[in-house]
């Protein structure tokens, strides 16, 4: 890739920066591809997910089933989609069922009887869902096992904040279309379509990423191997993100990490977006750059995972060494 000149100066090429950037590798020693590709998240749940309970009445309601709640069986058996649940409830023709569901990390069983609504059909009164989708960044891919992980957090329910639990999924193509800008109080955003084209499989929903196992490395990625930096090599000061926000592709961004916490297991420290590129396009962090993977002193050491709603300039980091515990 030649170099670009401009205003007199030389402006060195993505590639020719990550070769200045990487830490001189040992032989023998573990290297991660630092991704900071968008891609698509096509999540199915064990279970359903419930989505919705009117607050004034209904056998849901009456037993004390709440938003975030997941059933995962009727009368002792597996609940595997909404349909199914659906045709379950109608099947009992009101006669008694028990929902097993969990709470968090609780177990749970309510007895309830699904009643006739206008049409005459069986409901309990509750909203359920059994998949969702979304954008987000890929952080590192295993170039030895093609195994991935992404977002540097978990996808939970929205208003209880619960894991939700993954029966399957994959990991699909994107087309990037635009930005919702940050601002402070308001959360921008990525925007993007599924292109059908899928990259992988989903295999783990954990608190630290999303999990999975890729097909083949992104073109253009192969050769930027990075070594694994320690909790112990995150300090304050400059580092680099790679992430891809619009049409233009991947790029690398410079950011500021303050306030590092070792003994935390997720939002280990503070990211701060400095590059004027990145502050002019997206505002800061956005959702979507969730994942975007954290090069310092030559050594993948982390990645986005939260941004601040007030401060969208910045957001929080996860230590790569907490994402990769459960790639064991």
């Amino acid at each position: 890739m030649k170099t670009i000149r401009k205003t007199g100066a030389v402006m060195l090429s993505l590639v020719a920066v990550v070769m200045l950037l990487t830490a001189r590798v040992s032989a023998g020693e573990r290297t991660l591809i630092a991704a900071g590709t968008a891609f698509g998240v096509r999540f199915h749940t064990d279970g359903v997910v419930v989505a919705g309970v009117p607050a004034d009445s209904g056998p849901a309601a009456e037993a004390g089933l709440k938003r975030g709640d997941v059933i995962t069986a009727i009368n002792g058996e597996r609940v595997r989609s909404a349909e199914h649940f659906a045709d379950a409830v109608k099947r009992s023709l009101g006669q008694e069922i028990a929902l097993e569901y969990r709470r968090g990390e609780e177990t749970r069983t309510a007895h309830v009887r699904a009643v006739t609504d206008e049409s005459g059909e069986y409901r309990l009164g509750v909203w359920v869902k059994d998949s969702a989708a979304g954008i987000g960044t890929i952080t590192f891919i295993d170039p030895e096992t093609m195994q991935f992980v992404g977002l540097g957090h978990g996808i939970c329910d929205a208003e209880s904040g619960a894991l939700i639990p993954l029966a399957g999924g994959s990991a699909e193509e994107v087309t990037l279309s635009g930005i919702t800008v940050g601002e402070a109080g308001v959360p921008g955003e990525l925007r993007g379509s599924f292109c059908g084209s899928k990259l992988g499989k989903l295999t783990k929903n954990l608190a630290t990423g999303i999990y999975g196992v890729l097909l083949d490395v992104p073109s253009g990625l192969e050769k930027e191997r990075f070594p694994i930096g320690s909790k112990d090599d995150v300090t304050e000061g400059k580092a680099y993100i790679f992430s891809t926000v619009d049409g233009e592709g991947r790029a690398m961004y410079e950011i500021e990490i303050s306030r590092v916490e070792r003994e935390s297991d997720a939002r280990n420290f503070i990211v701060k977006i400095t590059d004027p590129r990145l502050l002019d396009k997206t505002g800061g962090i956005v959702q979507g750059m969730s994942g975007s993977p954290i090069i310092q002193n030559g050594k993948l050491v982390g990645a986005v995972t939260h941004v601040l709603v007030n401060d969208p300039a910045r957001g929080y980091g996860i230590f790569i060494e907490n994402m990769l515990e459960a790639t064991a």
